[in-house]
């Protein structure tokens, strides 16, 4: 701890300028088994935010300071990250692990430092009026998981009436997240679900892969990270499992997941959070920050899946302070502001194409009460060479999401001790 406090200390001093700055933390993880989707994210994050810099001087006139540190996606050292940098004026942290986003949901609402959790930590944090300081807007797990079952539902006549269906899980808090929806949905569906947990880091699964084989489910819904997708793939062609029925979540589709297996993964299907493909916003961050050496890695991942999440974390980031700055007309804001503007984010198709990143998500608005966006996924596929957009952004069904929301969160605030907030008073 000591000497991960001395090395961070010493980066923020390298990296502050002498004028007030706005300080986005990097909760990166570049080592360990997961550092294949952790160093694409955190280039694009880092990448877009000096862009801003060197092309706009900030966010408001404001110059923008990222202090990185590795957690190897590790809940005990994320939480130590989170303490060695907080005191820095931190505007607004993204743990990239839902193990830390659980530790640190409490700390950060008692210490009144926004938490942006995009697309993965507590599913139920979607409800403002109890989880104040987390935001998980677009779309979180459940939501996947509802997506998924649409798009199931709409391939096989409206009716998944006698499918089995299995999913396979990263045994840990992230990939329990959506048991409970998946469950809900096979009451109301009429299809078998079946479990698979993989324990950490996923690199034994042929017992899992075995099960699979020899009962044969319709469908394998895929919630995976790390060296564990690449082994699931390829367990998956060893078995001859039709590719186009195993559907993996939006951190399950990377260009590293399916890269090694090629022509052979031509069909594995991934939700994704955010459109692919070219962007006008992809040559000015050739121009003005790879090109001017400045990039956060080797500028290789340039356009690469995680990569443009990253740049869309932070593109949002950017953006509610932007709202933060508008809504108390100043523009070096402190956490509490920036939470203000995190809850009154709006994104429109005019400001992403605007910001050369034309409809990379959803139209969304943030509120009081909800905090969790729209939840629309689209659904992607692996050609052999590269991955295919096949649908539009498909919505959940919030009939079934919206009660489990309630009822988690309720028991949470119970538990915690919270008065929700009343998000009708005006």
């Amino acid at each position: 701890m000591k000497k991960l406090l001395t090395t961070v200390a010493a980066g923020a001093m390298l990296a502050s300028p002498a004028f007030a700055d706005l300080m986005f933390p990097d909760l990166s993880y570049r080592t360990g088994p997961f550092a294949a989707g952790g160093i694409p994210f955190s280039d694009g994050y880092q990448d877009y935010f000096t862009l801003l810099n060197q092309r706009d001087g900030g966010i408001g006139g404001v110059p923008v300071r990222v202090v990185e540190c590795e957690t190897a996606y590790n809940t005990e050292r994320g939480v130590e990250c989170y303490e060695a940098t907080k005191g820095d004026g931190a505007l607004v942290y993204q743990p990239l692990s839902t193990g830390i986003t659980y530790q640190l949901i409490p700390r950060a609402t008692a210490d009144g430092i926004p938490l942006h959790t995009m697309g993965y930590g507590r599913t139920s944090a979607v409800n403002g009026e109890i989880f104040s300081h987390v935001f998980n807007y677009p779309a979180n797990y459940w939501d996947a998981a509802s997506v998924m079952i649409n798009v199931l539902l709409d391939e096989n006549g409206g009716s998944l009436n006698g499918k089995s269906i299995t999913l396979l899980y990263h045994n840990s808090a992230y990939g329990r997240e959506p048991i409970r929806t998946l469950e809900t949905l096979s009451a109301q569906h009429g299809f078998t679900l079946n479990l698979l947990a993989v324990d950490s880091p996923g690199q034994e699964q042929g017992n899992q892969w075995l099960t699979i084989r020899r009962e044969r489910p319709d469908y394998v819904l895929f919630w995976g990270w790390g060296v564990m997708n690449q082994v699931a793939i390829q367990e998956a062609i060893n078995i001859r499992y039709p590719l186009e029925n195993f559907i993996g979540n939006w951190w399950a589709g990377a260009d590293h997941d399916v890269a090694s297996a090629g022509q052979a993964a031509a069909g594995y299907r991934a939700l994704n959070m955010n459109r692919l493909g070219d962007m006008p916003v992809f040559a000015e961050i050739q121009q003005h920050v790879i090109d001017a050496g400045l990039a956060a890695g080797d500028g290789t991942n340039l356009g690469s899946v995680l990569y443009t999440r990253g740049m869309y974390a932070a593109m949002l980031a950017a953006e509610a302070a932007r709202t933060a700055q508008e809504i108390h007309g100043v523009a070096d804001i402190t956490p509490a502001m920036m939470r203000d503007g995190m809850e009154a984010l709006e994104m429109t198709n005019a400001r992403m194409e605007a910001l050369g990143m034309p409809m990379i998500g959803p139209e969304f608005a943030v509120s009081c009460a909800d905090h969790g966006g729209t939840g629309q996924a689209i659904m992607t596929q692996w050609s052999g060479t590269e991955w295919v957009t096949l649908t539009d952004f498909i919505a959940p069904d919030d009939s079934v999401t919206g009660p489990l929301v309630l009822e988690d969160s309720a028991a949470y605030a119970a538990e915690a001790g919270i008065t929700p907030r009343n998000c009708n008073e005006s």
